[in-house]
């Protein structure tokens, strides 16, 4: 049973991991680069997520300052940050792009906080699916007489239990980012 349960188990890791990053993303008043993941650039015609063709530094905690390899696109990194969700204006002196990180107003930590929820929202329904199709399974093997009517109830048991172990996991991570951004 447990060798049945190994490849639903490892998805639901991914999906924390997906979750984690996706809130280290969300920008909570401090300088973080982890903000930047998901901006990419046009360059020599392919989209380039940003860390691939830059340096990105934290010179002071409300500032990150991005520094391209090639300073031929300065523009385009411009360009790319302002068109983002960030909700920042990037300061190009020719040289490199510097982002500085006003404090939250009330109404941008309360959207903030409304989107970690959304993300925590829907890692719990990715969660569910794969407990899903793991019930599935489990029926399938049940009508071909691989599993007997105990050994589904029992993957069935097990399944739930960690689905629920791993809703809680994102539960309390949800809430330390909720957390984190109502006391900025």
């Amino acid at each position: 049973m447990k060798a049945q349960l190994n490849p639903y188990e490892e998805k639901m890791k991914k999906t924390l991991d997906v979750l984690g990053k996706e809130l280290a993303a969300v920008r909570a008043g401090r300088a973080n680069p982890a903000v930047l993941d998901r901006i990419t650039v046009e360059y020599y015609g392919a989209p380039t997520p940003l860390a691939q063709i830059a340096s990105i530094s934290t010179p002071d905690p409300r500032a990150l300052a991005i520094q391209p390899w090639d300073s031929s696109i300065l523009k385009a990194i411009e360009k790319a940050i302002q068109t983002s969700d960030l909700g920042i204006n990037p300061q190009n002196d020719g040289k490199q792009i510097r982002l500085n990180f006003p404090p939250l107003t009330e109404e941008r930590r309360k959207e903030l906080i409304k989107g970690v929820s959304k993300t925590g929202e829907e890692a719990k329904v990715a969660l569910r699916n794969i407990r899903r199709d793991a019930i599935d399974k489990f029926k399938a093997a049940h009508k071909k007489s691989e599993m007997t009517e105990d050994e589904l109830h029992e993957g069935e048991e097990r399944i739930q239990k960690l689905t629920d172990k791993y809703v809680k996991e994102v539960d309390g991570k949800v809430a330390i980012k909720s957390k984190e951004l109502a006391e900025v």
